[in-house]
């Protein structure tokens, strides 16, 4: 693989190459990697950035729904957008569906959009792990808003909040327990609570529920990052289109407002150094298990763990004692 070939048809745009370079930096073998961590440097000095909008929310409230109506609005606008859906894998055998691209049929077949799925392989905080780096590619490819949907598990998925410029919640209507803004975790770093599939029936409880988030928002100490007014919570459906624009809007305000001031790029920087501090920590973790002498001592320390030979503290001190020895 010519990675320089490659890094230019990323830069002219090119969707193919898109594609082959995300599977290339998703890829876990060594020479891969040493090839994608080429290409990431290659296309580090473009110097594009794209408005990085996280979107997170319960299954089943409707993500790629408002994903597809948003994405489409957007391209209506001459705007070219991707989106990085993260699907959960099996904790059995580590496959995943992949099935968000089927579930925006529309939009996958616009010509300004580009739709990457990608297993999550069970790592923590809703992204795949190789998220970040898919960010950076398709800023390089000189997209204009880049969508990443996450796993979609709960009130611990807030890693999305350290690799985008936006954060919007998505809730349902009469979900349950309708104040949960009022608790620490994913509420207190969203940017925009939306309440999904206000439309029909369900159009008075939605508007009773956003009153309810509106609320509890207000309780919230107010961040340095935040313009009067955010966090704030919103309607929408992405069925009937309403709301969209509205949403567009409030998160082109806010992203402008926090260019216009030094958040922006602080933020950009706090996003690089957590990026950074990220790799370490998993190569470190990888190279706990990257020889076969090393896999043995792991799995040698976990029988005596199992076995009540050890406490788990001195087992893991034990180990890592062996890693610094192996240096």
């Amino acid at each position: 693989m010519d990675i320089d070939d490659l890094a230019r048809r990323v830069l002219d745009g090119e969707r193919r190459a898109l594609a082959q370079s995300i599977t290339l930096i998703e890829s876990a073998r060594a020479d891969h990697r040493a090839k994608a961590v080429m290409l990431s440097d290659k296309l580090a000095g473009s110097g594009r950035q794209a408005l990085r909008v996280g979107l997170s929310g319960t299954p089943g409230v409707g993500k790629s729904t408002f994903i597809e109506s948003f994405g489409l609005m957007l391209t209506e606008r001459g705007m070219r957008v991707a989106v990085l859906a993260v699907d959960p894998s099996s904790a059995r055998s580590g496959g995943s569906i992949l099935g968000d691209k089927t579930r925006m049929e529309r939009l996958s077949r616009d010509p300004n959009a580009f739709i990457r799925p990608s297993p999550s392989r069970s790592q923590l905080g809703g992204v795949a792990r190789r998220t970040r780096e898919a960010v950076a590619l398709c800023e390089a490819a000189g997209f204009d808003v880049v969508l990443i949907e996450t796993v979609g598990v709960g009130q611990s998925e807030t890693t999305v909040a350290e690799m985008s410029d936006v954060f919007l919640l998505l809730l349902a209507p009469a979900g349950g327990d309708e104040l949960q803004g009022v608790k620490r975790g994913i509420m207190e770093i969203a940017d925009m609570i939306v309440i999904n599939k206000a439309d029909g029936e369900l159009k008075p409880v939605a508007n009773r529920t956003c009153a309810d988030y509106a609320g509890a928002l207000r309780l919230l100490r107010k961040r340095p990052e935040d313009p009067e007014g955010f966090p704030k919570a919103m309607t929408v459906s992405a069925v009937a289109g309403d709301g969209l624009e509205q949403v567009w809007e409030e998160i082109s305000a806010l992203a402008d407002w926090r260019r216009e001031t030094s958040h922006w790029r602080a933020r950009r920087a706090n996003q690089a150094r957590n990026w950074f501090e990220e790799e370490v920590r998993m190569g470190l973790l990888e190279r706990l298990t990257a020889t076969p002498d090393m896999r043995a001592r792991m799995k040698a320390l976990g029988l005596r763990v199992a076995e009540g030979q050890i406490a788990p503290t001195a087992a893991a001190f034990e180990m890592l004692d062996t890693l610094d020895g192996a240096r």
